[in-house]
């Protein structure tokens, strides 16, 4: 594990980690509206997850070789940790949360998913003894008071086997944003990337040949901004948009900006979700989901100048080149 989760950032260095966040997050987002339109036309949960991972995995999975320039020893040194990204990071979390709303309401679900990184944020503070400042713990708050905002729970039902679930999907979103941070592995991102996708790919369908997870589609066209759009489009646009790409660069997000940061840069993909739901479904977000959209993206600058000032705080101080040498450093 690295030895601290937030290395200091140049500009540039954090300028593009917070650009790839935003990008995953945005494509993230995504799969909700379009996986709507399949839904509604007969498509369940697990297929529409099962196709989507599968389409990201083959398309990821060339660039991901490739990325390896032959060397394939990082690949076997870190099988386990491939393995735990492919189980945790991408197949559990979409079963959990599937199953989850079997359950319970939609809101609920996700805003106990989306408690991952509180999660993160205690994981490093009880496992790394990394406290968080007060800013990023101001973050915190306010990114949580704007997720219940979002979510909109009112006369919300929750149910403990949903509960349950959803906090197994929590698990995979943390482990996510965790191995994504990973900088000692020696891995490229688009390695990481295609083999928890591939990994992923296999235990979904595991899942669905054991009947664990139910499959059934169909072949009606999906709406979608009020256009008939084909079934096929719809899956290639989900595996190609909101699984490749949005995987491979969340992996290289979490690599500049730390887990904890990125965790919660994450969480701009239930604004984006809103939004993206009112243009493509018609669902008008209300005044409450844009304060709470208004307060999460304020909780996620508050974590990032807190993080910001955590690796100023723990960073080494610089030596001047002019500065005699060190008489006790080893020669």
């Amino acid at each position: 594990m690295v030895a601290h989760d937030t290395p200091g950032m140049r500009g540039s260095v954090l300028g593009v980690g917070l650009a790839l966040a935003l990008v995953s997050a945005v494509t993230f987002s995504l799969s909700g509206p379009l996986a709507a339109g399949l839904l509604r036309t007969g498509w369940s949960p697990g297929a529409i997850v099962l196709v989507r991972v599968a389409i990201g995995a083959l398309v990821v999975l060339p660039f991901g070789i490739a990325s390896l320039r032959g060397d394939w020893s990082p690949v076997r040194r870190n099988a386990r940790l491939v393995v735990a990204y492919g189980t945790l990071g991408v197949a559990a979390t979409q079963f959990c949360y599937f199953a989850a709303v079997q359950h319970m309401q939609v809101g609920p679900a996700l805003l106990v998913e989306y408690t991952a990184p509180a999660a993160v944020v205690a994981w490093f503070w009880a496992r790394h003894g990394q406290r968080p400042g007060p800013l990023t713990l101001g973050g915190v708050g306010l990114a949580a008071v704007g997720l219940v905002l979002v979510l909109d729970l009112a006369g919300a039902h929750l149910d403990p086997v949903g509960i349950a679930w959803a906090l197994g999907a929590m698990v995979g979103v943390s482990a996510y944003f965790v191995i994504n941070a990973r900088t000692d592995t020696g891995l490229p991102p688009l390695a990481l990337a295609a083999g928890g996708l591939t990994v992923g790919t296999v235990v979904l369908g595991l899942l669905a040949a054991t009947g664990l997870m139910p499959v059934t589609t169909s072949p009606a066209p999906a709406v979608l901004a009020g256009a008939a759009v084909p079934w096929w489009l719809v899956l290639v646009l989900l595996g190609l948009v909101t699984a490749g790409l949005a995987y491979v660069t969340g992996v290289a997000a979490g690599r500049r900006l730390g887990a904890r940061l990125s965790s919660f840069v994450g969480l701009s993909e239930v604004v984006s979700a809103v939004v993206l739901a009112w243009l493509l479904l018609g669902e008008l977000p209300g005044p409450v989901q844009l304060v709470g959209g208004v307060l999460i993206l304020a909780g996620v600058v508050a974590v990032q100048q807190g993080e910001a000032a955590t690796a100023r705080r723990v960073a080494p101080p610089r030596r001047d080149p002019g500065d005699a040498a060190d008489p006790l450093a080893a020669p």
